[in-house]
């Protein structure tokens, strides 16, 4: 009896064997194309597809509509969407940046009375990333040394506040709300953050025009406002445009709490043991911390952000949504 049955599964598993290569070779024959080019082009037809980006019939941008109806606008629109939509990784990064930034900056732009759309306009300097651009325009919101003095950043030896997201925010909404009374319109508020208010007022002089959707201007300035608008759509619909992912996937923000510094800080590595904690950590937290050493000669207060308990633990900070499975809206 034994080897009978040693027999039996031997040939049974030769004929699954059998089947499975016969399969194989069926599937391949399916899937693998021969030499005809008819045969190639309508397997990529079947499997590598792309899609325009959708454009809702009314599109709106702080508080005001867009027209839509204009084909040149139109056309500039799904230029980014396009753009936006076709580039994956970093969209997607944004997406989940914008789960831990966005709750900090959304309250403040509030509390300025600035409409909720231009925290898209930190998106489109930024991709919500401490960078710096060839012209040394710095942080989210992407200032200038000069502009950033202006608006009450202080910028000491090893301490820049264009890094700290609170107080470059406010002095964004500071700047953009000066601008908007200036030209009575968001748009050419946030064209003016882009290329400056001279030149906007220059252009719009010499065209006689009154508006962003009707201004001829350089590239960048041409494709800045309608960026942010893709941006938008982009974010607040991210399943439209093919991007889903759970809260539990993104970002989330850490809790902080502050400490005040009012003197030089001489060895800033000895300074994270002395307030307990990890270099590294401090540095993430602390953006503005361009240095090991921060030189506070006229005794300026520095706002420095701490973790918490548990803050850094990613269990800690989903732990109210593993059991999250949908989609985020």
């Amino acid at each position: 009896m034994k080897r009978t049955w040693i027999k039996e599964l031997s040939i049974g598993a030769i004929v699954l064997s059998s089947i499975a290569i016969i399969m194989g070779v069926f599937i391949m024959a399916k899937t693998i194309p021969s030499n005809s080019e008819a045969e190639y082009l309508n397997l990529v037809k079947e499997n590598y597809q792309n899609f325009s980006p959708p454009i809702p019939s009314k599109v709106e941008f702080c508080g005001e509509e867009i027209p839509l109806d204009n084909v040149f606008v139109r056309e500039a629109l799904d230029r980014e969407l396009t753009a936006i939509m076709y580039h994956h990784s970093t969209t997607f990064l944004i997406l989940k940046r914008a789960e831990r930034f966005f709750p900090v900056i959304e309250p403040l732009l509030k509390s300025q009375a600035v409409p909720d759309d231009i925290k898209y306009l930190a998106v489109a300097e930024s991709g919500l990333m401490n960078v710096v651009s060839p012209s040394r325009a710095e942080g989210f919101w992407q200032f200038l040394l000069s502009t950033a003095k202006e608006y009450g950043l202080d910028t000491l030896d090893g301490w820049d506040e264009r890094y700290d997201l609170e107080k470059s925010t406010i002095a964004a909404t500071k700047y953009l709300k000066e601008k908007k009374d200036i030209f009575n319109d968001w748009a050419l508020a946030c064209a003016a953050y882009n290329s400056g208010e001279r030149a906007v007022k220059t252009r719009l002089n010499d065209q006689g025009c009154d508006n962003y959707w009707n201004l001829y201007t350089n590239t960048e300035t041409s494709r800045y406002v309608y960026r942010i608008i893709a941006y938008k759509l982009v974010m607040e619909n991210p399943q439209q445009y093919g991007y889903y992912f759970r809260k539990k996937d993104t970002y989330q923000p850490i809790p902080t709490k502050k400490i005040i510094v009012d003197t030089t800080i001489n060895d800033l590595y000895a300074f994270a043991k002395q307030v307990g904690v990890k270099y590294n950590h401090l540095r993430f937290l602390n953006p503005s911390i361009r240095a090991s050493k921060i030189y506070n000669k006229n005794n300026k207060k520095l706002r420095i952000y701490l973790p918490t308990t548990n803050a850094l633990s990613w269990d800690y900070l989903t732990k109210d949504l593993q059991n999250q499975q949908m989609i985020i809206e």
